[in-house]
């Protein structure tokens, strides 16, 4: 099964781990998850997949999030269902590897994710 890269190319964390996985030699797939938005199941099951909460995915400091009075909020529904409607509240990059996803933030967590 191939890597998936839940990327913004605006974003250069991101950038970083799509270098670290190129430099690497690793077969991956990119996903511009502004564009190619995830679904809230898809979102549940990459939290899934990296025993995340909704709130370690979350963009908090967005101002998105302030301006829908979710800053600070705990409810995984809720911080799920605005992800995927505003999917720019979504942190990244995310690294999908079958049934393992993590939040690679920073860039280095990618290398000791995918040894």
């Amino acid at each position: 099964m191939s890597i998936t890269l839940w990327f913004n190319n605006r974003c250069g964390t991101a950038r970083n781990v799509r270098k670290w996985l190129d430099e690497n030699g690793h077969d991956y797939v990119v996903r511009d998850y502004l564009t190619d938005v995830p679904s809230a199941d898809e979102i549940r099951d990459v939290l899934a997949k990296g025993d995340m909460r909704a709130a370690d995915l979350f963009r908090a400091k967005e101002a998105l999030a302030e301006e829908l009075g979710l800053r600070g909020v705990e409810d995984e529904a809720a911080l799920v269902d605005a992800m995927a409607a505003h999917p720019r509240l979504i942190n990244r990059p995310v690294v999908i590897d079958g049934d393992r996803a993590k939040l690679c933030r920073p860039a280095s967590e990618v290398e000791a994710f995918l040894s």
